[in-house]
C-alpha cells in the first residue's frame, strides 16, 4: 500500500472534473437563452410549473445526496457495520406521508413558498418566523457542504483547496442565477447519473480486486460487519432498528415533507399526480443510493480489514479514509479517480444550487413581494436572479468562515439538523390540529428551537468533558438529514458501550441523533397545542379552507359530537379540489404574489355568505330587468 504522498491526479482526471463543470454550466446557459428565457418569476423560481416526473424525482434525490453523505455512508459501514442500512425502512413512510399529505395541501393551495402556507393557516408573523429560521439554517449549512469535501480532497490528494471551492461555488452560482429552477433540476439529473457512475466504478473495481462480491461478503461476515436486526428499544443507542426505521421517518419528513428545496420541486410539477409519482420514483432510487454506500463500505473492509488507513495514520478522519481508499483502488487507472471526484462534487453542486434557488424563492416570496405588491414582473425576476447570485457569494463567504473555524465545521451540520425538527413540528401543528392558533405556533417554534439547541449544545459539552476516547470523526449522516453533531453522535457509541447507562440530563444529552427530529417536532406540537388551548383555540369557521388535512375527524370517530365540536373536527375540513389541469401562469398581472390568496378569500366569502349572494342575485336580476325595459322603451320610440 502506497504512502499518501503518492496519491496524485493525472491530467485525464482534471479533464473529467473540468467536463463536469462545463456540462453543468452549459445546461444553465441553455435554459437562460431558450424557452421563456427566465423572464418571469414563475419560470425562474417555479420552472413555469411544467416539469415532468423524471427530472423532479431525480432532482429530489440529488438535492439531499450531498458530498458529505457520499463520503460518510461507506465510512459508517466500514467502522460500525451494516446496521445503518435499516435507515431504508424509514423511506416507506418517510416518502408516502409527503406524497399523500403534504403534496396535496401545498399543491392545491398553489403556493410558491412553503412558508406562504404558514400565513394562510396562521398569520404573517408565523410566516416570517418560519422563513427566517429556514434562511438561517441553509446559509449556515451551504458553506460547509461545499468546504468539507474540498478539504478532504485536498488532504488526501493535494487537489487545490480553494481552486475546487471557487470552481464549484462560482459554477453553481452561474447556472442557478442564469437558468433558474429548470437549470437546477436538469443539472441535478445529469449530476445524479455522474454520482451513480462514480460509486459503481469504485464498487466494481474494488470488488474485482478483492476477489469478487462473494469474497467481499465473506470477509465482512468474518469481520462481524454484517449486522442483524437489533430490536433494542433504548433511544440512547446510536443505531438500532427503531432509531433508524422509526426515528428516520421524522428525518425524512423534515426533508421531503416541508423543506422548501423539496416543496419547490413538487410545486414545479405539471400536475399534482406527477408530483405524487415523483415521490414514488424517489423511493427505489433512495434504496439504490443506500445500497451503493453500504457496498462501498464493505468493499473497503474487504480491502483493509481491521487495519484501516486511519489507524496507520495515513489519514486523519473517516471521510478522508474513503477518498484514500478510492485513490488506492484506482491507482494505475487514469480517469477513474477524476470520475469519483466528479461524483463527489456533483453531490456538492446539486445541494448548494438547490439551496441558492430555494433561498432566493423564500426571500422573494416571503420577505419582498408581500411588502412591494406593485413591483413589475420584470423587476421581480431581475431581483430574484440578483438574490440567487447574492446567496452564491454568501456561500463562498461561509466556506471561508468554515476554513477559519475548523473545529466548528461539525457544529454547522448540527445547526442544520437542530432547525429541521422544529420546522417540521410547526407545519404538523398547522396541518393536523385545527384548533392551533398563531400564538401557539410561535411559542411552540421557539420552544422547539430552544430544546434543539439545548440538547445539541449539551451533547457537545458532554463529549468535550468526557474522558473516554472518542472514535474518529464520523460524517455519515443521511444526506442533509438531521446532520446533528457527528462528534456527539460518535460519542454515543462510546458511552453506551464503555459506560453505565446515563441518567437525568446526561441521558437527555445522550439521545441518539436519529431521534432529534422526532423529539424536537413533538416539542413544538405539544407546547403549541397547550398555548393554543390557553389563549383561545381557533374556530373552524376562522380557518382558511384547504389548510388543514382532514385526519383528526377520522381518528376521533369514537368521540361524542359535542366533544368533536369543541375539538373543531365535527366535519372533516375538505381539501379544495382546485383544478388538476396543468398550471397556467398567464393570468397573473404585476408580480402575481397575491393570486392564490385573493382566489381563496373570494371562495371563502362565497361559501360563508349565502345571504349576501342572494342579495347580489336580486340586484343583478333587478339591473337586467331595468336594462330590458330601457331597450324596449328605445325600440318603441
Amino acid at each position: 500500500m502506497g504512502e499518501v504522498v503518492q496519491m496524485h491526479f493525472t491530467p485525464v482526471d482534471y479533464v473529467i472534473f473540468a467536463l463536469l463543470l462545463v456540462a453543468s454550466a452549459g445546461i444553465g446557459l441553455f435554459y437562460a437563452f431558450s424557452g421563456g428565457r427566465q423572464r418571469t418569476t414563475q419560470e425562474f423560481l417555479m420552472a413555469d410549473r411544467s416539469m415532468s416526473c423524471l427530472p423532479v424525482s431525480l432532482s429530489l434525490l440529488a438535492t439531499f445526496q450531498s458530498a458529505v453523505a457520499i463520503l460518510g455512508a461507506p465510512a459508517e459501514i466500514y467502522t460500525y457495520g451494516t446496521q445503518y442500512w435499516f435507515l431504508g425502512c424509514s423511506y416507506f413512510l418517510g416518502l408516502l406521508i409527503p406524497a399523500h399529505v403534504f403534496i396535496p395541501v401545498f399543491y392545491r393551495l398553489r403556493l410558491s413558498s412553503a412558508y406562504e402556507y404558514l400565513e394562510l393557516r396562521f398569520n404573517k408573523t408565523v410566516r416570517i418566523c418560519g422563513t427566517v429560521t429556514f434562511i438561517f439554517q441553509m446559509v449556515i449549512y451551504m458553506g460547509v457542504v461545499l468546504y468539507a469535501p474540498a478539504l478532504a480532497l485536498n488532504a488526501v490528494t493535494g487537489f487545490d483547496l480553494w481552486g475546487a471551492v471557487l470552481a464549484m461555488g462560482l459554477v453553481s452560482t452561474l447556472y442557478t442565477a442564469l437558468g433558474g429552477l429548470k437549470a437546477v433540476m436538469w443539472t441535478d439529473v445529469f449530476q445524479t447519473v455522474v454520482m451513480f457512475a462514480g460509486q459503481l466504478a469504485v464498487i466494481i473495481v474494488g470488488a474485482s480486486q478483492a476477489g469478487g462480491i462473494s469474497e467481499v461478503w465473506k470477509k465482512a461476515m468474518n469481520g462481524s460487519r454484517i449486522a442483524g436486526l437489533d430490536l433494542n428499544p433504548d433511544p440512547l443507542e446510536r443505531h438500532t432498528f427503531w432509531t433508524l426505521g422509526v426515528g428516520g421517518i421524522f428525518l425524512m419528513l423534515a426533508l421531503y415533507g416541508v423543506n422548501q428545496a423539496q416543496v419547490q420541486r413538487y410545486l414545479s410539477s405539471r400536475t399534482e399526480k406527477e408530483a405524487v409519482m415523483s415521490c414514488y420514483v424517489v423511493f427505489p432510487c433512495q434504496q439504490i443510493v443506500l445500497c451503493l454506500g453500504c457496498l462501498m463500505g464493505l468493499v473497503m473492509f474487504a480491502r483493509y480489514g481491521e487495519d484501516s488507513p486511519l489507524d496507520k495514520g495515513y489519514v486523519k478522519t473517516n471521510d478522508q479514509m474513503v477518498l484514500y481508499f478510492v485513490m488506492d483502488v484506482f491507482q494505475g487507472l487514469p480517469g477513474l479517480p477524476g470520475l469519483f471526484v466528479a461524483c463527489l462534487f456533483s453531490g456538492a453542486l446539486s445541494t448548494i444550487s438547490s439551496a441558492f434557488n430555494s433561498l432566493a424563492t423564500v426571500t422573494m416570496e416571503d420577505l419582498i413581494k408581500p411588502y412591494f405588491p406593485n413591483m413589475t414582473e420584470a423587476k421581480a425576476t431581475l431581483l430574484s436572479k440578483g438574490l440567487a447570485l447574492a446567496y452564491g457569494l454568501v456561500c463562498l463567504a461561509m466556506a471561508y468562515l468554515a476554513s477559519i473555524m475548523g473545529s466548528v465545521l461539525q457544529a454547522a451540520f448540527s445547526i442544520f439538523g437542530m432547525v429541521g425538527g422544529p420546522l417540521l413540528g410547526l407545519f404538523c401543528l398547522g396541518m393536523f390540529f385545527p384548533w392551533a392558533n398563531s400564538i401557539g405556533a410561535v411559542v411552540g417554534l421557539v420552544a422547539g428551537l430552544v430544546m434543539a439547541f439545548w440538547i445539541g449544545i449539551g451533547s457537545f459539552v458532554l463529549r468535550a468533558t468526557s474522558q473516554t476516547p472518542v472514535p474518529p470523526l464520523n460524517t455519515t449522516f443521511p444526506p442533509l438529514l438531521d446532520n446533528i453533531t457527528a462528534t456527539a453522535a460518535t460519542t454515543l457509541a462510546t458511552m453506551t458501550t464503555a459506560k453505565p447507562r446515563p441518567t437525568g440530563l446526561e441521558a437527555l444529552y445522550s439521545l441518539s441523533y436519529m431521534w432529534y427530529s422526532a423529539h424536537n417536532s413533538a416539542t413544538v406540537v405539544v407546547v403549541g397545542l397547550i398555548v393554543s388551548l390557553l389563549t383561545g383555540p381557533m374556530k373552524e369557521r376562522d380557518l382558511t379552507p384547504g389548510t388543514v388535512f382532514p385526519v383528526l375527524g377520522t381518528l376521533l370517530f369514537f368521540l361524542p359530537e359535542r366533544y368533536k365540536e369543541k375539538l373543531c373536527c365535527v366535519t372533516p375540513l375538505k381539501l379544495k379540489e382546485i383544478d388538476k389541469k396543468p398550471y397556467e401562469p398567464g393570468h397573473k398581472e404585476g408580480n402575481g404574489s397575491a393570486y392564490c390568496k385573493e382566489d381563496m378569500i373570494k371562495e371563502e366569502k362565497e361559501m360563508e355568505s349565502d345571504g349576501a349572494q342572494t342579495d347580489e342575485e336580486t340586484k343583478v336580476t333587478f339591473g337586467s330587468s331595468r336594462a330590458t325595459a330601457q331597450v324596449d322603451q328605445e325600440t318603441a320610440l
